[in-house]
């Protein structure tokens, strides 16, 4: 029986905000890879160590988790005035599929960095010391994002004191700006409401938020659903019945947001549209034993990524908390007190995170400019990948 070997991908594993994933550069991928389509997403799917009927990805680079089976392409930029353009990847650990719909806002701290690293910036733009500027083109989305990169002595700078929950050691801050982020193929708010209410077999009917801001997120009130807003990640990721209960709420206001035609497709979308609940500032203790008091947040919110309550919060789903936030009548900005408000530090299973974002209306309609928040990134490790030659 004939073996093939392994080949060797230049790669880098890179942490970026609460999430890590392997990088690559378009040009370092196999041939075949270089386009999408099938060959791209076993080579993807391999690296990874998915599809894994076990869910613990042994044999790849995923950490068995929403926020480390992930991957990213860089490539030479397709629109004026950007200096890379930026693929996600969202490898599902247990079926054999990728999904593209959407970014990952944590990643994109680590994007700036790679950009800088990778060549893609030009060396004339990159001071001795200060930030560098990195406009990014977000291909999944189809939207433009800047990140300040911290240099010094000309090298990207990735040791600080900047403290991120979630993230265990502190690192350099990197700040990010979302632009223009609701959906420029249709309204903010799907559905025309700031609030609807949406069926639920078995659930109910539930008051709700469906925004596309960052990533299509669905946002419900904790009360409504028999939680508090303070759950950790053991409360509902082992409680099967639980999290039937979210996809199917997912499922549900995935056709009501238009993402999907029928309730079934949902199942091939996982990592889109986000469903997240959100209550009042109350005292808990977050995951590591930190105790956050109601008057260090404004506003509750637990979401859950890849069907699993996430440990931290998505950085897309930040920016849709952010601009929900900034819309009036919204549940995220009643839960936050309601009224007009630029900024919002919300409370999540690790700690607390300050997020901002501007929201006005334009004929009628509610359209965001802007949002920002500060990550953090660093380079775990660099070098190859390697995979088995016939796994694409």
């Amino acid at each position: 029986m004939n073996h093939q070997p392994q080949i060797k991908i230049p790669a880098t594993y890179m942490r970026g905000g609460t999430s890590k994933g392997v990088f690559f550069r378009l040009q370092d991928l196999p041939e075949a890879a270089r386009v999408p389509g099938e060959a791209r997403d076993k080579l993807l799917l391999r690296v990874i160590g998915s599809p894994d009927p076990y869910q613990k990805q042994i044999d790849g680079m995923g950490g068995a988790t929403s926020s480390t089976s992930k991957t990213v392409i860089l490539a030479e930029p397709t629109q004026p005035d950007h200096d890379v353009d930026y693929l996600f990847g969202q490898v599902s650990i247990d079926k054999p599929f990728v999904d593209w719909s959407g970014n990952c806002g944590n990643l994109t701290a680590a994007v700036g960095a790679f950009a800088i690293n990778g060549g893609f910036v030009e060396k004339e733009r990159i001071p001795d010391d200060g930030f560098c500027t990195v406009r990014i083109w977000q291909a999944n989305i189809r939207k433009t994002i800047v990140a300040h990169v911290p240099i010094t002595n000309g090298e990207v700078q990735e040791t600080g004191d900047f403290e991120l929950d979630g993230v265990t050691f502190p690192a350099a801050e990197v700040q990010v700006e979302f632009m223009d982020p609701a959906d420029g193929d249709g309204a903010m708010f799907p559905t025309g409401n700031v609030v609807d209410d949406l069926d639920v077999p078995g659930v109910g009917r539930l008051r709700a938020t469906m925004i596309n801001a960052g990533i299509p997120t669905i946002f419900v009130n904790a009360k409504d659903i028999g939680y508090a807003g303070t759950e950790l990640q053991e409360d509902i990721n082992g409680d099967p019945k639980a999290l039937e209960m979210f996809e199917t709420i997912r499922a549900h206001g995935a056709v009501r947001m238009g993402l999907i035609e029928k309730i079934e497709e949902a199942a091939n979308r996982q990592h889109t549209p986000k469903v997240a609940f959100v209550a009042s500032p109350v005292d808990y203790s977050s995951s590591s034993g930190k105790r956050i008091g109601s008057g260090d947040i404004d506003v509750l919110v637990r979401a859950l990524s890849m069907g699993k309550l996430h440990h931290a919060m998505m950085g897309t789903a930040a920016v849709a908390i952010a601009t929900a936030s900034a819309v009036p009548g919204t549940l995220v900005n009643l839960a936050a007190g309601g009224g007009d408000r630029t900024d919002v530090t919300f409370g999540h299973p690790s700690g607390t995170l300050r997020v901002g974002a501007e929201a006005r209306q334009v004929d009628g309609e509610w359209t965001a400019t802007k949002a920002v928040m500060s990550r953090s990134a660093r380079i775990l490790m660099e070098g190859s990948v390697r995979i088995p030659g016939d796994a694409f």
